[in-house]
This record gives C-alpha cells, structure tokens and sequence, in this order.
C-alpha cells in the first residue's frame, strides 16, 4: 500500500517493526481461527460424540490456541506502537529542524501557534493511525478468509449462509464509507478551523472579560464550532440505518430465524449438527462483524494517515520556501553595505524596486518615516531574513548569499521591538548569543548593558528563572536583557527595530546608556519611532514608499525645510501640548 511507502520513508531505522507487527497479526489471525476450530471440535465431541474425556482434551487446545491468536496481536501492536512512536518522533524532528531553516517570510504567513499545532496534532495523528492500522488490517482481512474456509468445513450449508452475509454485510459496509473519504476531509477542515479559531478567542481572553464578549461575539468561531457540529452530525446520522442494518444482518437474523429453523430442524431428527452448525454460525458472524468494523475503521485510519503526512509535508516544503541559500564564505571582509537594484515584496505588494543605497562601515544610521514606508522591511532584507527577488545585498563588497549562514548570523545582530526571552535563566537568555559563554562573561555584557540594576533585584541573580516564583520583567527590562545578548554576541553590524518606541522614561535612558555603549566601533542601522533619539546619530534616512526621499544629519535635514523637519515640529508640539495640558491641570 501506498500509505506504508509514505511512513516508511520517514523511519528507515524501524520499518522492521511494520513488517513485525503485520506478521504478528496474520499469525493472530490464524490462531484465533484455530481456537474457533478446536471450539468446533468440542462440540462435536460433547453434542454429537457425547465424549466428555475427549471434549476436556480439545477445550485445552481451543484455550491455548485463542489465547496464543490474543498474545500474538497484543505483541504485534507493540510493534506497531514502536513504529508508530519513530514516525512520530521523526516527523517531529523534522517539524522542529524545519523550523530552525524556515525563512522569515514563512512565519510571516504561518503564526507560531498554528505551526506548532500541525507539527504536534498531524505527527500524534499520524502515530494513533500508524499504531492501529497495521494489526487490525492483518486481522481484518484474514480473518473472514479463514474463517469462511471455517464455514465451508463444518458444513457447506454453513458456509454458503456466511458467503451470504458476508456480501450483504460487505456492500452495506461499502455504502456506509462511500462518502467517508469526502466527509473525513471535511471533517479534519472542519476541526483545524475550530481548534485554531479556539487558540485565537483564548489569545484574546483578556478582551473578551474586559467587554463581556462572548463566543457567539466571535463569528469565525462561532461558525466553526457549527460547521463542525453540522457535519459530524450530519455524517453519524447517515450512517445510522447502515449501521443499524449491517449488527441486525450479522447478529439480529440469525436469532429471528433460529426458532423457526429449530422446529423444523426438530422434525426431521437432526437436532445435534444442527446446534453445532449454530453455535458455529454465531460465533463466526461475530467475529466477521468484528471484521468489517475492523476494515472501517482501517480506512479511516488510513485517510488520517495521509491527512496528516499530506499536512506535514506541504508545511516542510513550505519552510523551505523563499529560503536564502547562503554560502561559503566565512568571513566578512568589511562593514561597507551596499543596496544594489534591489527587488522585494510580500506576495504582490511591491516594497522595493530597483532600490539603491550605500551606508559606511563603522557609522550609525537611523531610518526614520512612516508606517509601510519600508524601514523594517529594509532592516530584515540586510539581516538575511528574506530571500530578495533581484538586485544584490552587498557587506564589504561581497553579495550577502556568499557569506555562510554562521557568517551572518556572527556578524549581524537584530535587537526586535518586542524582544522574545525564553523560559529559562537569565544567564540562558543571554549565553545563547554566543556558544560556550562563561558567567564572568554574560556580567560584563550586562554591565555594559547599564543592566546589573535587573540582576540585583533578583532573588538568585544571573540564574533567576524568569516566570518562576513570581519572577517577570517588565518590558525596559526584557529589553535590556535584549541589549545584553547584543553585547555579548558582539556583531560588527547591529540592526535596532525601534527598540525604545513602548519604553517608559526611567528604561528610555538606561536604553540610551546602554546603546551608546552598544554602538562603539560597529555601524549601527536604527529604526527609530521617538525623533528626539536620533538627533545624535551620523545620518538619518528618511523613507517614504520604498525610496529614501531625505538623507543626512540632524543639523543638514533641519536646514532642508524637509519631511524630517516638519515632522520633528509636530512631535516637539504634540510633546508640548501634553506638559501644557498636565500643568493646566
């Protein structure tokens, strides 16, 4: 079957355990069928024969033999649950290896909640199918074939009365699944959109208590909890006749048409073969009902298989979208940048074309202009998290795609807006800039920092666990805490994007001692949100629409008349404005 090359592929260490596991259940298969025989036996022996002794004999086989047929398929979903735990730890591995290669733009389109519920939900899916496919298809199939030969053995009337049901249950069954392939899809859509609408409403909680929303508030919820409701409702209710036809054929028929059958059967004489073909008959009709339940639920089984492989696989492609192929080059060979006819855009919203820029190594630039005017776009291209779409990237003269991936990364540090601390130490959170980092080193790049104020205040300093015991930082702190990994990892090219724009007063100027220091001997390329930060640096570029429109120092612009001008009158007036206000009050 297909399904298995797909999970194969994933775990070539251990689809020994697949082919175990399959073997296991056909030989469960045969066992349990041998134990119905031997049950046949006895009865013979008791109901025809009268031969207690000999029945006593055979009861012993027929209770090793079945309970050989409910060890072996106990050992052959083992296997199957060792399989299934590889696929699921190796589809997560690679989940976890693709996030760390994916570009920028990927997390762009795909919020880090959703990525981490396809990887976690479809590799949990993939192994529940993975652990319950391969027994119960080996028994699913062999069973009513042995079972059948079975039938044909005790008597050919017998036999002839399961071919019977068999067919009539085997179409209702098919009747019943004949849209499944179609609703499962529906149904696992269905489910996504509830539970990632559901992540959203619970990520907006606060809102919802501050204003009383409730869920019917949220219409896309709110849909999707009915779109799911409507169609698992709709599908159990189609199979409900089906369902109920398929058990009263394969168990009900046979005691409506028992008594009758024994009256007659009480005439002609032949009353004893009669039982045994009886008993035999419900035996076997219950374990081929348990069959075709087993081959329905196999095949649901095996849609959430490629459900969840399909998933995964088109988010691994998609990580590795648009990913900048790096080079070789393991050194930067100076700090000069260079924009060379650069092309970029968000799908088909074009925010460079044919841009062009130079910046001198060992400055300090500020980009300044408003919202979509290209500042953080320009920051991100520079760093190499997006893939360009023409033109060149150049640092010291050099294309940014010939530099190795370690290269950049060493050699460019990015300082967010809203930096991202992990659930760690202190000590963690900032060692992670440089590998190997001794503590002696992590306080002097916070004392560079202007950040051991933080760590005093901390209960076991340098190795508090943010967020336990009460431990947070506010966000100045997370900040600094942010400056200090710069510090440490000491990049020749440090990117800011407007990391003092939601800073109160008291952080803003610890902030600004702490990039002073930050700034020394490197060039600097700051998106900066507060102008009165920037009048110090040694050019602001001003940017509207993908173009700097103004270059040059604060002195310069002001003498321009310009953009940069007319906006810092308005901050300084809207400041004023404010302590005007305040002390009218």
């Amino acid at each position: 079957m297909a399904i298995y090359k797909k999970i194969f592929a994933y775990v070539p260490e251990a689809k020994g355990y697949g082919y175990l596991s399959l073997l296991l259940s056909v030989a469960s298969a045969a066992g349990l069928v041998a134990g119905y025989y031997f049950v046949y036996c006895v009865m013979v022996a008791l109901i025809q024969e009268g031969n207690v002794a000999h029945a006593m004999a055979l009861s012993i086989r027929a209770m090793i033999t079945l309970t050989a047929g409910s060890v072996l398929y106990f050992a052959s979903g083992i296997a199957s649950h060792k399989l299934g735990f590889h696929v699921e730890t190796n589809l997560r591995k690679k989940g976890i290896d693709g996030v760390t290669k994916a570009s920028f733009r990927f997390f762009d389109l795909n919020p880090s909640g959703v990525v981490r519920k396809t990887i976690d939900d479809n590799a949990g899916l993939t192994h529940q199918s993975v652990a319950h496919m391969i027994p119960d298809l080996g028994q699913a199939f062999v069973v009513p074939i042995l079972s059948l030969i079975l039938g044909f053995y005790v008597s050919i009337r017998l036999g002839i009365v399961l071919v019977v049901l068999i067919v009539i249950g085997g179409l209702l069954f098919k009747s019943m699944m004949g849209g499944e392939t179609k609703f499962m899809q529906i149904y696992q859509d269905a489910l996504k959109r509830m539970s990632a609408e559901t992540v959203e409403y619970i990520r907006g909680i606060q809102v919802v208590k501050i204003f009383g929303a409730d869920v019917q508030s949220f219409k896309a919820l709110h849909d999707a909890i009915h779109d799911y409701a409507k169609y698992a409702y709709a599908y159990s209710k189609s199979c409900k006749l089906l369902y109920t036809a398929i058990q009263w054929l394969l168990i009900g028929v046979i005691a409506i048409v028992m008594v009758p059958l024994s009256l007659y059967l009480h005439r002609v004489g032949d009353m004893r073969s009669f039982y045994v073909e009886l008993i035999m008959l419900l035996f076997i009709s219950g374990v081929t009902f348990s069959s075709l339940m087993r081959i329905m639920y196999s095949s649901m089984y095996i849609f959430n298989a490629n459900y969840a492989l399909s998933n995964l696989e088109k988010m691994y492609d998609d990580m590795l979208k648009d990913k900048i192929a790096f080079g070789t080059k393991e050194t930067f060979d100076g700090e000069d940048i260079a924009f060379s006819h650069v092309d970029f855009g968000y799908g088909d919203k074009l925010v460079f074309k044919d841009f062009n820029l130079n910046l001198d190594g060992g400055k300090t630039y500020a980009l300044i202009g408003a919202s979509g005017s290209g500042k953080s776009t320009l920051a991100k291209l520079l760093s190499g998290f997006y893939k360009i779409d023409g033109g060149d990237i150049l640092i010291g003269g050099i294309p940014l795609s010939e530099y190795s991936e370690k290269a950049v990364a060493e050699n460019i540090a990015f300082i967010f807006q809203d930096p991202k601390l992990f659930n760690g130490s202190i000590f963690d959170n900032i060692a992670v800039a440089k590998k190997g980092a001794t503590e002696d080193e992590v306080l002097k790049a916070l004392k560079d920092a202007a950040s051991m104020d933080i760590i005093e205040n901390l209960p076991d300093g340098i190795h508090t666990l943010i967020g336990a015991k009460g431990v947070y930082l506010s966000g100045g702190e997370k900040q600094r805490i942010a400056i200090a990994r710069a510090m440490l990892k000491d990049a020749k090219i440090v990117v800011m994007d407007e990391a003092s724009a939601a800073i109160d007063a008291d952080n803003e100027y610890k902030l600004q001692t702490s990039f002073k220091k930050l700034m020394e001997g490197k060039t600097v390329i700051m998106i900066a949100h507060r102008l009165t930060s920037v009048r110090n640096v040694d050019e602001i570029l001003v940017m509207d629409k993908g173009k700097v429109v103004e270059r040059g120092s604060h002195d310069v612009l002001m003498a321009k008349d310009g953009y940069y001008k007319r906006e810092l009158l308005q901050y300084n007036t809207a400041n004023d404005w404010r302590i005007n206000d305040e002390r009218a009050l």
